[in-house]
C-alpha cells in the first residue's frame, strides 16, 4: 500500500512532526540520510505505528500516493537544494514538496520558481514551537500555491495547534509568504525574549530581588495582561536549582552569551529592504552580538569599573511602573512587526490577512500570548489598519502606560544598566507619534555637502541653497 505523506530528514523536529502526523491517523514514509535515526525512529517512538522506512529517495517517492506529499525538514541552504535535484528527478507534474525548515524567503521564491517550471509545487511551511510543539501540535505557516494547498490541509489541521479560535495554521499567501511569516515570527521572539530578559535584568540587579522573587513576580504577571509562554517559561528557568550540584540558581551558571541561527538577523535586513524601522527587533539582534563579545566586554569592565548602582525608588513602585513598561513595549515591537508584514505583502502580493496571523500564533508558537487576542479583534475590526499603534485600544493602552514606560527607562539609565530593546521600543513610538522630526536639519546638511537637494512645506518641488 502507498503511504499517504512523506517526511524525509529526522532529526528530532522531522522525527516529531512524523509521529504527529501518524497520530492524526495517515501513513507515513520516512527517510534519512543516515540509516541509524531512521532505524531508531522505527524502533523506538515509532515502533507499532503506520510508520514505513525507506532505504532511498527513490524508494520513498515511489512508496507515496499521488499527488505526492513529502516533507523535507533538513538544514537550511545547501542541504535543501540538494535534496530538491535530488527528488524532482522522481517527482512528477501536480505533485508536492514542502521545506519545514527556516529557509530564507528569497530561497524559497527561487525554489517555487525552478520547481513551477516542472509543474511541481513548492511550499514553505514556517513551524513554531520547538520539538514539543512539533510532537503535540506547532503553529504552522504555509505559504505556496493557493489550490495545491487543498491537498496538504487536511493533515495540517490534524497536526496543528489548537487554541480557542481553531486550529493554528491557515493558508498564510502565495509564494515565501510562510517562510517571510516565520522570519518575523522569529524576529518578534527576538524582541520580546530581549524584553524580558531586560526585565529580568532591572529586577535582579537595580532592585536587588532574589531569583525566588523574581519568579513569583513573573508568575504573577502571567495570570494578567503579560500572559505568554516566553513570561511562563522565563518564571521556571530564572528560579530553577543547578542541576550539576553547585548550590543556588541554574541561572546563575549559565555563560551570558547568547547564540542565534540568523532569523533574527534576517528579518532586520528585510526591513531595511523595505525602508521600514523595527528597532526592537535590530536592537535585540544587537544584543545577542554584543553579548558573544564575552571576553572584550569583561576587558571593558575592569577598565572602567562598571557597577550598577541600586534604584533610587521604592520597589514596589519599580515593580509596577517595570510591568506597564514591558506590556507598552511589547505593543511597540509587535507594531513594528506587523508593519514589517503589511510592507511586505504590498511587495511581494502575498495576500496576508494579519487577523489569521495573529490567530495562528495564539498556541503552539514560541510567541503565544493572550494579547494576540486583541491584535487579531483590531485588524478583525479594520482589516485595513495601517499601523497597530492608532487602533483606539491599543492607542489607549501605550497613552495610559507611557510615563511609567519612559520612568523605567530613565531608571534603567540611571542605574548603569543597559535596556536596549525597552529604549529603542520607546523611541519608536515617541518618533512615531512626532508630526515634525529633526529629519529637516538632516536634509539641510545633505543639501549642504552634498548639494542633494530639499523639499520645502510651502511649496513643491527639489531646491538647492547656496548655504555658503
Amino acid at each position: 500500500m502507498k503511504q499517504q505523506f512523506g517526511v524525509v530528514g529526522l532529526g528530532v523536529m522531522g522525527a516529531n512532526l512524523a509521529l504527529n502526523i501518524e497520530r492524526n491517523g495517515f501513513s507515513v514514509a520516512v527517510y534519512n540520510r543516515s540509516r541509524d535515526r531512521t532505524r531508531a525512529l522505527l524502533e523506538g517512538d515509532g515502533r507499532g505505528r503506520n510508520l514505513v522506512g525507506h532505504p532511498s529517495l527513490e524508494a520513498l517517492v515511489g512508496a507515496l500516493e499521488t499527488p505526492r506529499r513529502l516533507l523535507l525538514m533538513v538544514k537550511a541552504g545547501a542541504p535543501v537544494d540538494e535534496l530538491i535535484a535530488a527528488l524532482e528527478l522522481h517527482f512528477a507534474p501536480g505533485d508536492i514538496l514542502i521545506d519545514g525548515g527556516n529557509s530564507h524567503f528569497a530561497d524559497t521564491d527561487r525554489r517555487e520558481r525552478a520547481l513551477a517550471s516542472r509543474g511541481i509545487h513548492f511550499f514553505g511551511l514556517g513551524v513554531s514551537g520547538g520539538e514539543e510543539g512539533a510532537l503535540r501540535g506547532p503553529s504552522l505557516m504555509p505559504g505556496g500555491d493557493r489550490e495545491a494547498y487543498r491537498h496538504l490541509e487536511p493533515v495540517l489541521l490534524k497536526i496543528a495547534a489548537r487554541a480557542d479560535t481553531g486550529p493554528c495554521v491557515t493558508y498564510v499567501g502565495a509564494g515565501s509568504a510562510g517562510h517571510f511569516v516565520k522570519m518575523v515570527h522569529n524576529g518578534i521572539e527576538y524582541g520580546d525574549m530581549q524584553l524580558i530578559a531586560e526585565a529580568y535584568d532591572l529586577m535582579r540587579h537595580a532592585l536587588g530581588m532574589t531569583t525566588t522573587e523574581i519568579a513569583a513576580t513573573l508568575g504573577e504577571w502571567n495570570r494578567g495582561e503579560l500572559a505568554s509562554y516566553l513570561i511562563e517559561i522565563t518564571a521556571k528557568v530564572v528560579d530553577f536549582p543547578d542541576d550539576q550540584g553547585t548550590g543556588g540558581p541554574l541561572i546563575d551558571r549559565i555563560l551570558d552569551r547568547a547564540a542565534q541561527k540568523g532569523t533574527g538577523k534576517w528579518a532586520s535586513a528585510a526591513a531595511l529592504e523595505l525602508d521600514v524601522p523595527v528597532p526592537t527587533i535590530t536592537a535585540a539582534v544587537d544584543a545577542r552580538i554584543l553579548s558573544a563579545m564575552k571576553e572584550l566586554r569583561a576587558a571593558a569592565a575592569a577598565a572602567y569599573a562598571a557597577g550598577v548602582k541600586p534604584a533610587a525608588v521604592a520597589r514596589p513602585v519599580a515593580l509596577e511602573r517595570l510591568r506597564a513598561a514591558l506590556y507598552a513595549a511589547k505593543i511597540s515591537l509587535y507594531a513594528q512587526g506587523f508593519d514589517l508584514l503589511r510592507r511586505a505583502d504590498a511587495e511581494h502580493d502575498y495576500g496576508l490577512l494579519p487577523a489569521e496571523l495573529a490567530r495562528i500564533w495564539k498556541a503552539g508558537c514560541i510567541i503565544r500570548a493572550r494579547f494576540l487576542d486583541r491584535i487579531r479583534e483590531a485588524f478583525e475590526r479594520e482589516p485595513d489598519l495601517e499601523h497597530l499603534l492608532l487602533d483606539a485600544t491599543f492607542r489607549a493602552d501605550v497613552a495610559e502606560r507611557a510615563e511609567a514606560w519612559r520612568q523605567t527607562v530613565v531608571l534603567a539609565v540611571e542605574c548603569g544598566l543597559p535596556t536596549p530593546a525597552l529604549a529603542a521600543s520607546l523611541a519608536y513610538f515617541d518618533g512615531f507619534r512626532r508630526e515634525r522630526a529633526p529629519a529637516n536639519l538632516i536634509q539641510a546638511q545633505r543639501d549642504f555637502f552634498g548639494a542633494h537637494t530639499y523639499e520645502r512645506l510651502d511649496r513643491p518641488g527639489a531646491f538647492h541653497t547656496d548655504w555658503e
